[in-house]
């Protein structure tokens, strides 16, 4: 809902000073539009919309990377959520109870994460879900290996549930973003020069202010996907969970 307002503030603004400059060519005096100074003027709003498409263009490409690293991040928990959980079975019918375990932890996990909600997601710093984490590693390194084998099992279980706990702090760490709202801010005020240079030298008629409206809902589109992939956790963008409903469905069977 934060993204969404922000796009939209975006839209008003950039919108706004496209107005604003088709009310400056109205009142400027005709020696401040003449032939020279036009000229001057567009290719100083060139040089800016050169430099703001090659930032947007990089925040794109920044925050898809953010997205994708993420969703391949769950995806690899999801195979090792099961070969733990594989380990764990192989290592005997001792360790039942933990499975047990594992599969009710795993599952309040993916629905604080499928929750798409920043209410939600903050339980993954609430002490209980933590401390069940560390409950489930204790029990895990109490296991009495009677055997060379159950040994290596044990050693291996206590790898892969480090590397499965590690994404929830992964999980934790990603749902804030990584774009700095200084740069976006740059980015609008670029965009804002852009778009009151088109109105300066742009002639009054609806079919302009039309397309000034798509264009300035373009860029905000473009500000609000950017903001969504940045935070893939939450939001209308986010990380399908379903490679680890599917991991969850296999444990314990």
């Amino acid at each position: 809902m934060v993204h969404l307002l922000i796009a939209l503030v975006v839209f008003v603004w950039v919108f706004g000073m496209a107005m604003l400059g088709l009310w400056w060519r109205l009142h400027l005096p005709d020696h401040h539009l003449n032939e020279e100074s036009v000229s001057t003027i567009k290719l100083a709003t060139g040089l800016i919309a050169t430099i703001a498409a090659l930032v947007l263009g990089l925040l794109i490409s920044s925050a898809k990377n953010s997205f994708d690293t993420v969703n391949a991040d769950l995806v690899r928990n999801a195979v090792k959520i099961i070969q733990l959980d594989r380990n764990l079975a192989e290592y005997g019918p001792e360790t039942m109870p933990l499975r047990q375990e594992l599969k009710i932890n795993y599952a309040k996990w993916i629905d604080v994460l499928g929750s798409g909600r920043e209410s939600q997601l903050m339980r993954l710093e609430n002490p209980d879900m933590v401390g069940e984490i560390h409950r489930f590693q204790h029990e895990l390194a109490q296991l009495s290996p009677k055997t060379a084998l159950q040994e290596h099992l044990q050693s291996r279980c206590m790898e892969l549930a480090d590397d499965v706990f590690a994404a929830r702090w992964l999980a934790l760490l990603q749902r804030r973003g990584s774009i700095p709202a200084a740069l976006l801010f740059v980015l609008v005020s670029w965009l804002s020069i852009i778009f009151a240079a088109f109105g300066l030298f742009a002639p009054h008629n609806n079919t302009l202010i039309f397309f000034f409206v798509m264009c300035a809902f373009s860029a905000a589109g473009a500000i609000y996907v950017i903001l969504e992939m940045d935070t893939p956790l939450d939001g209308f963008i986010n990380i399908s969970v379903a490679p680890l409903r599917e991991a969850l469905s296999h444990i314990g069977t």
